[in-house]
């Protein structure tokens, strides 16, 4: 099974278009439980409100050996039918991606990661040659900082002048031949999500900045999913798994799960009420 069937199954099975973030920060964690602990419990609360976990490498690679051990070992403990996605935002020249792409698909395990193609077509390429897994190319970005490159117009085949997230993600489709293709776009910019989801209909979206950073949920839904009111991967981290730091947290971030995965599936709704 492929990465986009893989999703696809779950987000029918859970009836979600959630994905849970597991970023562990010792400091909101409560105390006296490991990050593979604290991640444990929030798999088993919310793995039947899922279509797939994220796992961002900068929080485990920041503690270390540990870090990276809890990290495989909250791969290995998420059941299997639930894709998960691990963000990397790698991008490199063709070797360097190359070495990266084997350690998240093949030493990690991981069903897709995030890639920034600002190196181009020959720091992609070696990750899309995984044809079972999926690739989310960094196309227009949930932060502030996004509007300093991303938004710069610049000339395109045919003359005219687009601007640059809206290049990337033509240029995603272009090398799409694998069909393991999808993109970044946050919801933080509802408009740019209107237009790429437009140009792209079938292209998988991966979409942060719902909850701590402030994107508008039935404005994420309403531009995001496709024709069959799918293919939107709906990323909240922080919102969720700390939702509380006593020792409920993993029953409090099933309560916000279940009402965010609600919530999603009201919006989805009304798109085809």
């Amino acid at each position: 099974m492929n990465f986009i069937e893989k999703l696809t199954q779950a987000m029918q099975r859970n009836k979600s278009l959630l994905c849970v973030g597991l970023d562990p920060d010792p400091e909101r964690m409560p105390d006296e439980v490991s990050v593979f602990e604290f991640n444990r419990e929030i798999i088993e609360a919310t793995a039947d409100l899922v279509c797939a976990y994220k796992l961002n490498f900068a929080f485990y690679e920041v503690l270390g050996d540990e870090g990276l051990d809890a990290l495989k070992r909250t791969i290995r403990h998420i059941p299997d039918d639930i894709p998960v996605i691990g963000d990397a935002k790698r991008g490199d020249i063709g070797s360097t991606a190359k070495a990266y792409a084997k350690a998240i698909f093949t030493n990690f395990n991981f069903d897709a990661t995030t890639v920034n193609p600002y190196l181009g077509f020959d720091s992609i390429e070696p990750f899309i040659q995984y044809r079972d897994r999926g690739v989310f190319i960094l196309c227009r970005t949930s932060n502030t900082g996004a509007t300093d490159f991303q938004g710069l117009f610049a000339e395109v085949e045919d003359g005219g002048n687009r601007p640059l997230f809206e290049i990337v993600a033509l240029k995603a489709s272009q090398w799409n031949v694998h069909g393991n293709i999808g993109l970044v776009v946050g919801a933080t910019y509802p408009e740019e999500l209107r237009l790429i989801r437009s140009n792209h209909p079938n292209m998988p979206l991966l979409i942060p900045g719902i909850g701590a950073q402030g994107g508008d949920l039935a404005l994420t839904v309403r531009y995001g999913v496709d024709s069959k009111g799918e293919n939107a991967i709906i990323n909240s981290s922080r919102q969720i798994i700390y939702a509380s730091q006593g020792k409920d947290f993993a029953q409090a971030a099933r309560r916000v799960a279940t009402g965010l995965r609600d919530q999603i599936n009201y919006h989805r709704s009304t798109l085809t009420s």
